[in-house]
């Protein structure tokens, strides 16, 4: 059997922008998608901490050291500048891989710094 398992998560990283007209996904600096183990055009979650909103999209590269997060096209109404989100990456796994398995969980500052990892 295989396990859907989280593989990589930024905690609580800060909404810097949103695009509308933009025609989807997720725009992440790449030195946060690079840290977190995570790939351009893989699949995510966006858990919205203030709203309670949650969508699934890719990631797209930001530029690199900027620490922003934009939130593009229609899930753009779903997210403000400021908001604080948890970005959530999964992978397949057989059952051996998902008990041995450790999850990449970077923390981030209002800034989207790093201050932390579990």
């Amino acid at each position: 059997m295989l396990r859907h398992m989280m593989t990589a998560k930024l905690h609580r990283g800060v909404v810097t922008g949103t695009a509308l007209e933009y025609p989807g996904s997720l725009t992440v600096d790449i030195d946060l998608i690079e840290r977190a183990g995570m790939l351009v055009h893989e699949k995510i979650q966006v858990l919205n901490c203030n709203n309670g909103y949650r969508l699934e999209t890719y990631l797209i590269p930001g530029e690199r050291g900027k620490g922003e997060i934009i939130v593009n096209g229609a899930a753009a109404r779903h997210a403000c500048p400021g908001d604080r989100v948890i970005v959530i990456t999964y992978g397949l796994c057989s059952e051996d891989e998902a008990r041995a398995l450790k999850p990449v969980v970077l923390l981030l500052d209002e800034r989207n710094q790093v201050t932390g990892r579990y």
